[in-house]
């Protein structure tokens, strides 16, 4: 099948190139799905669903001779299926700013243009923080951050992603400066249930939580962010906020605490951002013991390393700051590295250890 010959016969040509760059051929186009030509770079919502309808078409159609020889010597594949998934989400609202007076100022094909560069620009920021665009909603976009990866900071990401997101689109070349709105919440959903039929099904999400995004949204001012209240509790003191009080929001039978992001706040350790410094410190005295062991050697002019390793949760971050208050008053010289995981397979260094409940501290 000629793709492109195809394409013509739509009126989307100018598509042409963009299938072809991504290997789509006659065999490929009646499995491409919404976020399919998302991906390649179909961003408008008409060309979209046009190009679904045809894609429709095409599956129900009669195969060729030459499709049927390939069906009959090729095993046959079951789509994969992905069930619902009750998580933890975030979610971002994006919302160009004055759209409807854009429209009135700009030529059709102009805008679309200009609609087109912006939902981009969304799109490749968003993913450089693993964001996952589920769905364009005219000038709208939703974002999902823990869907499909997940990560331990995902509120993190969806905020700086947000104050990327302003960044980006302003930077956009346009007769008027562009400005976007963004609404943040935090909140457990059910993501992945398939919406619609065919090939236009989209992976939607259940749950208040996208609706206190959308809403939040519109009580931002232009290049704003405004999260919920569960938000700040988990992105801690890493940003400095502007509290707006509870707010009315429809659908929404209490007022809804919302806080605006200013920027951050230039604290430079997330231990210290995200939790208390007077938090206990419980159960690793021994652990304690031998790190300030190790200390009084290496001030005595013998070298020493301490690796500190086990699972999330086991107080060594907090273990390190009880080092740190036990030695604030004597010359040191601090340096600090976080990271988010250990290399898989990481090995602990040999020599003497102290175990602890859930975790290892090796010293040499």
């Amino acid at each position: 099948m000629d793709v492109a010959a195809w394409l013509r016969e739509l009126g989307l040509e100018q598509y042409a190139s963009a299938f072809r760059n991504n290997d789509v051929d006659g065999e490929v186009l009646p499995k491409l799905t919404a976020d399919d030509l998302i991906s390649i770079g179909v961003t408008s919502v008409g060309h979209r669903r046009k190009l679904l309808a045809a894609i429709a078409v095409l599956v129900t159609e009669p195969p060729t001779v030459a499709q049927s020889a390939v069906s009959a010597t090729s095993a046959p594949i079951s789509p994969p299926t992905i069930d619902a998934e009750r998580r933890q989400l975030t979610v971002m609202f994006c919302d160009l700013v004055s759209s409807t007076a854009l429209s009135t100022r700009f030529d059709p094909e102009d805008l679309r243009e200009l609609i087109g560069s912006y939902h981009r620009a969304v799109a490749d920021t968003v993913g450089r923080f693993d964001g996952f665009v589920a769905k364009y909603m005219g000038d709208g976009v939703l974002i999902y951050f823990g869907y499909p990866q997940a990560h331990e900071d995902d509120a993190e990401r969806a905020v700086r992603a947000g104050l990327a997101v302003i960044e980006a689109v302003g930077r956009l070349p346009a007769r008027d400066d562009l400005s976007v709105r963004l609404g943040i919440a935090t909140g457990l959903a059910v993501v992945g249930d398939l919406i619609g039929e065919g090939a236009a099904q989209e992976r939607g999400v259940v749950g208040e939580t996208p609706n206190l995004a959308a809403r939040l949204q519109a009580l931002a001012a232009p290049n704003t962010r405004v999260i919920a209240e569960a938000r700040r509790g988990q992105i801690g003191a890493l940003f400095d906020l502007a509290e707006l009080g509870p707010q009315a929001l429809a659908g929404f039978e209490e007022p809804q605490p919302a806080w605006r992001v200013i920027g951050e706040s230039g604290m430079l350790s997330r231990f210290e951002a995200l939790r208390s410094g007077t938090t206990p410190l419980v159960g690793r005295d021994e652990e304690l013991e031998l790190l300030i062991r190790r200390w009084e050697q290496a001030k005595s002019g013998e070298g020493r390393v301490v690796l500190i390793s086990g699972e999330p949760g086991i107080c060594r971050s907090r273990l390190t700051a009880a080092l740190s208050e036990q030695i604030g008053t004597e010359p040191h010289t601090p340096r600090a590295l976080f990271l988010l995981a250990a290399p898989p397979g990481q090995r602990a260094v040999s020599g003497d250890r102290a175990d602890g409940a859930g975790g290892r501290l090796h010293a040499r």
